[in-house]
């Protein structure tokens, strides 16, 4: 990967216990003239992209594709046990247009402002569940597994039409997959099964009995077959439950360290733009030679948008690395930039708000049990996050 400009060449992007927000490196990179390259873990080199700007061009730019099966698309990370695309038709987001926008188009009306405001009852009583759970088993919790996993699957599971007496095996085989640190590939791998085996049968219930649900909802459209919906739904059970238990957890740290913001009606977007827990996730290639911001990337070139470089880039947002609510700059892209934007942010930014919201009506005293250094952080796997929260109160 050689051009004319003669592009800086830097270490590829790793958090460190040290440095778990957004990487002091990526200030460095922005500086550079052009775009900067790295390399892979297993050496292949990729295009860095790290101003605002930049991020969304390239997120727009239709010579550039977000399809897995592109020749030299970049592989970052852990699968979580999922098969390959090829293998869950339906599986959408490694799609281009328009194959993409035939499911988009469908699933779009799920997830509008007003229908995932009808699910706030919904939310709300998940959210007080949850917390119920955690009074009456004393004075101290692990907020992730206790409270910040459980709500985003048990929210999708209700929304999916799971029955109650499943949705513990529901639950469960989600926590398998998202369990980097603990589950093995196998047990990851055979959690996804269970989980498209249930996902089918429920959908064959469906079919003959309808009701008022996601699954119901979508047949009706007659525009997905059921192959495609098992594959559509797996892929909102999954991008949807550990996305928000991250957002989830990072955000009651942010708030117990910064109480003043705490109710505050902006908190969630800052939240969001803060802690990008998807900075490696819009990964891309180019399909054809394509010029970003003056820099020449060729046909079967890997690129990794740097999200969170993007939602603290000083151009675009002032002293990005503080919290403020209150900020006038509302452009993060935190949920991506395009047609691949992510379908259920309207969900997410939701049960976050609710999240907050209720716990800190409900547990004035919550403080952390630990020091903020011993925190248990993410640094094994693409998305970032907390494995464990303790809290006492």
């Amino acid at each position: 990967m050689t051009t004319s400009t003669g592009p800086t060449v830097v270490g590829f992007p790793r958090r460190t216990p040290e440095e778990p927000l957004p990487l002091s490196q990526y200030a460095g990179h922005r500086e550079q003239n052009g775009l900067v390259v790295s390399h892979l873990p297993n050496g292949v080199p990729v295009w860095l992209v790290t101003r605002h700007e930049d991020v969304r061009a390239v997120l727009t730019h239709p010579k550039i594709s977000a399809n897995p099966d592109n020749e030299g698309f970049p592989n970052v990370g852990e699968t979580m046990g999922v098969p390959k695309q090829d293998q869950i038709p339906g599986w959408f987001v490694g799609l281009d247009s328009p194959e993409h926008d035939r499911f988009r188009k469908v699933l779009i009306p799920e997830f509008t402002v007003r229908r995932v405001r009808e699910l706030r009852p919904a939310i709300e009583r998940t959210v007080d569940e949850r917390i119920d759970a955690m009074l009456a088993g004393g004075d101290h919790a692990d907020l992730i597994s206790d409270f910040a996993l459980p709500v985003p699957s048990l929210v999708i599971s209700s929304l999916l039409g799971v029955p109650p007496a499943d949705r513990d095996f529901f639950e469960s085989r989600t926590r398998t997959l998202v369990a980097i640190r603990t589950s093995t590939d196998e047990e990851r791998a055979t959690a996804t099964r269970e989980l498209l085996r249930y996902i089918n049968r429920l959908i064959a219930i469906k079919e003959k009995w309808p009701g008022d649900d996601l699954i119901s909802r979508l047949l009706a459209t007659g525009q997905l077959t059921s192959v495609e919906l098992s594959g559509v739904l797996l892929l909102l059970l999954i991008a949807g439950h550990e996305t928000t238990a991250n957002n989830i957890g990072l955000g009651v740290v942010t708030l117990l360290t910064n109480p003043q913001w705490i109710g505050n009606e902006r908190l969630v977007e800052e939240l969001l733009r803060l802690h990008s827990v998807a900075d490696m996730v819009a990964l891309r290639v180019a399909v054809d030679d394509v010029e970003i911001a003056g820099q020449l990337i060729r046909k079967g070139e890997g690129i990794v948008p740097l999200l969170a470089a993007a939602n603290h880039d000083t151009e675009v947002f002032g002293c990005p690395h503080a919290f403020n609510p209150d900020r006038s700059e509302r452009r993060h892209v935190a949920f991506g930039y395009g047609v691949h934007q992510c379908l259920g942010q309207n969900l997410v930014r939701v049960e976050m708000e609710i999240a907050y919201r209720k716990l800190f009506e409900r547990i004035p005293t919550l403080e952390l049990a630990v020091p903020m250094d011993e925190l248990a952080f993410k640094y094994d796997g693409i998305l970032f996050g907390l494995h464990e929260l303790p809290v006492r109160w």
